[in-house]
């Protein structure tokens, strides 16, 4: 597809209503790509159509995922909506040859595609450190690995970044691998092999200061 990459954005569900925060958009404009908006998709032929338009893709933060979960979902979390699940999992599929970023939830969605799991509550069952603000936790340090590709995008070895999460991933899934932890050893990062999935617990869209990058390599992966 010529001209700028087109990059195909989700967003949670909930009530009959699709709801994005703005800066993921906004994020991926900063960057050089063109967002697109997804639907939910109710149909395999419908998302298959809908990714011939596009050039990568970004599945969002969102709530508990319940794919690979390890353990419930504490009280303070609700679930996704199943069929926001359905959707994404549609569209992820039929975007398997096309770069992807993955945030929060996106992270771990793709990891459990993979067959990785998911704790239900990091804090709990690992016994890590708080990762929300609604715990007490709002921002920490991530450490980079040093033969990564996102050691490459960032160019730096150690991060600061916001931290809005209560699950976080346990096993990985196929052809992952780590590439950021937290202090605590909770994974922060992964990617793939083949350099096609790129997955950050964190959300790069609310710190542009120091994570447009991600933004960037995404579009200019999508542009090649």
């Amino acid at each position: 597809m010529s001209g700028r990459a087109r990059i195909g954005i989700t967003t949670s569900y909930a009530d009959g209503l699709q709801s994005l925060d703005a800066r993921y958009a906004q994020a991926v404009e900063a960057a050089g790509g063109i967002p697109i908006i997804a639907p939910i998709f109710q149909r395999e032929d419908t998302a298959r159509e809908f990714a011939a338009m596009l050039d990568g893709l970004i599945i969002t933060g969102g709530p508990g995922i319940t794919r690979g979960l390890i353990g419930a979902l504490p009280p303070d979390l609700p679930a996704v909506d199943a069929r926001r699940d359905r959707s994404d999992a549609l569209i992820f599929q039929a975007m398997a040859d096309r770069p992807f970023l993955g945030i929060c939830y996106g992270m771990q969605f793709a990891n459990a595609l993979a067959g990785g799991t998911i704790f239900g509550d990091v804090q709990a069952q690992a016994k890590a450190d708080a990762h929300s603000a609604e715990r007490g936790a709002s921002e920490h340090e991530i450490r980079v690995a040093p033969d990564s590709r996102l050691r490459a995008i960032l160019g730096a070895e150690r991060l600061s970044t916001n931290s809005r999460h209560i699950q976080a991933l346990a096993d990985l899934g196929a052809g992952l691998r780590v590439s950021a932890r937290a202090a605590d050893g909770v994974i922060e990062a992964i990617e793939s092999a083949d350099g096609r999935v790129i997955g950050v617990q964190f959300h790069p869209e609310r710190m542009l200061d120091r994570a447009l990058p991600l933004f960037e390599d995404l579009v200019a992966r999508a542009s090649r």
